[in-house]
């Protein structure tokens, strides 16, 4: 983990990870296509809507993992001070945003059928909602200096106070009356929902987490080069 933490070093075991990263997204993204569509049943209740569920459910969980390794770089960043925690740091969060605002849309057009309504300020929208307006917050924040250092250090806060919100997001169906189902998928327990509609789900999480993976390389890559750059230009000036 030391050799990969040089910026330089990262980035050739990038190249390598990439194609194969791609390959992945693509291979998996047909085949969860397949069976969502084909090998997967409608539900009794909600019908052919809940095909929705094989994004929205990998979006949401991508939206709370990405949060959680910039929650790991930010801690990281402030304690060891490791330039490559806050890139990774900076990369995720436009990857984080678009997740969360998929998991949002894509709840709003399943719960409209479902709920009768688009929009309900039930726990756990709020709290993903939130979710997204932390992203915002580490975007703004982390470019809102001319020092990129500076920049990284209050947006790193922010993101290690933000944490809080997690397990609000995840626990919150639980915690509280909500019309938002509880977990159907339980490391601790069985399955409740049948195994047809569980492969898609696995498909489908699977390409999206890869192209998780092809998407923060190439951000990685690209801030990687602009540090470069930034610092090309500095030594001409002085």
């Amino acid at each position: 983990m030391i050799k990969f933490a040089n910026p330089s070093n990262f980035q050739k075991f990038s190249d390598r990870i990439f194609p194969f990263s791609n390959l992945v997204t693509v291979t998996f993204f047909v085949i969860g296509l397949y069976f969502s569509f084909f090998k997967s049943p409608p539900d009794y209740l909600q019908g052919e809507t809940v095909r929705i569920m094989y994004i929205h459910v990998p979006c949401a969980w991508l939206s709370l993992m990405i949060y959680s390794i910039m929650a790991i770089c930010s801690f990281i960043s402030i304690v060891f001070k490791h330039t490559l925690a806050d890139i990774i740091s900076r990369s995720c969060a436009p990857i984080g945003v678009c997740f969360t605002l998929a998991t949002l849309v894509t709840g709003s057009i399943w719960g409209k059928p479902t709920w009768g309504t688009w929009w309900v300020w039930d726990a756990r929208l709020t709290s993903e909602l939130i979710l997204l307006f932390i992203y915002i917050g580490h975007i703004l924040i982390s470019n809102a200096y001319d020092n990129k250092k500076k920049g990284d250090k209050y947006a790193s806060i922010l993101t290690l106070i933000g944490i809080i919100n997690l397990p609000i997001i995840k626990w919150s169906v639980d915690w509280w009356n909500t019309l938002h189902q509880t977990a159907s998928i339980s490391k601790f327990s069985s399955p409740t929902i049948d195994e047809s509609m569980i492969l898609p789900l696995v498909f489908m999480s699977i390409s999206l987490t890869s192209f998780f993976i092809s998407s923060i390389l190439l951000r990685i890559k690209g801030e990687i080069l602009i540090r470069k750059i930034e610092i090309i230009k500095l030594n001409k000036i002085i």
